[in-house]
């Protein structure tokens, strides 16, 4: 079932669209991230709706009242905020939704990426298993140029830089996946609502944290055509905050972080 819907289509169309840019892997992955992106965008508008939804919820009287009120009752603090929930048409997951998609994408494209780069005669034959005839020809992509500018995308991304008489080796991309994973979640985080109880933004940040170096270490671990798709989803994902008014450029920029006050 998984190769059926997820390993098969993503191979088929990875292969497809680098027997269409000149035979270059490199660029196959950074169109099949646009692709994903581009199919995924209505989910990132959910998540938007959603975000602004409990951020709202952090101002809402009933909802401050009820933290007050059940304290020391965490119980029936959740029950009662459930029910809220329910009645403000809130889903308390759907700010998470496009972030659970993208895990079962990211082993489906680690799995095809190195299915792609097939070398061994059985490699070569499990190839051909997953192949659509009627879309590719197998003579036409075997053997498969992994190269994509100083990366063989089949294995890890480390460069060796030599320095004195020791040599350094430097995971370029992992690094790069960091700085711009980090990017996107603090650009993409509302601003806080100032409520010392807002859940919302005590999550987000735990995540703006977390989340970099846990993508950093994948992308350092496994091959690097995956670090390339992180890279480029990231920025791709940025553009497109950035086109529907939705980036937060204050939680980057020193001396710009603001707080949102509710009125009294």
């Amino acid at each position: 079932m998984w190769d059926t819907i997820i390993i098969s289509p993503f191979t088929n169309v990875l292969l497809f669209i680098y027997t269409q840019v000149a035979q270059n892997f490199g660029i196959a992955i950074i169109l099949f991230t646009c692709l994903i992106r581009l199919i995924t965008h209505p989910l990132m508008v959910q998540q938007i709706k959603g975000a602004k939804a409990m951020q709202d919820l952090q101002k809402d009287k009933r909802y401050i009242e009820m933290q007050k009120k059940y304290k020391g009752d965490k119980e029936k603090f959740a029950q009662e905020q459930m029910k809220l929930y329910q009645e403000l048409h809130i889903s308390p997951f759907a700010s998470c939704l496009p972030m659970l998609i993208q895990f079962p994408i990211m082993i489906g494209l680690y799995q095809s990426v190195i299915l792609a780069l097939a070398s061994t005669p059985i490699q070569l034959l499990n190839l051909t298993r997953h192949v659509y005839p009627s879309l590719l020809k197998i003579a036409d992509v075997i053997p498969l140029n992994s190269h994509f500018l100083w990366m063989d995308l089949g294995a890890p991304d480390i460069i060796n830089l030599p320095f004195l008489s020791f040599v350094i080796p430097i995971p370029i991309l992992a690094i790069v996946v960091v700085i711009t994973t980090y990017l996107q979640s603090k650009m993409m985080t509302p601003a806080s609502s100032g409520n010392p109880g807002d859940q919302s933004a005590m999550i987000g940040n735990m995540m703006n944290i977390y989340m970099p170096f846990f993508m950093g270490y994948i992308a350092y671990t496994l091959a690097s055509g995956l670090a390339l798709y992180f890279v480029a989803s990231n920025l791709i994902g940025i553009g497109q905050y950035a086109l529907l008014g939705q980036l937060n450029w204050r939680n980057i920029i020193p001396g710009k972080k603001t707080v949102q006050k509710s009125k009294a």
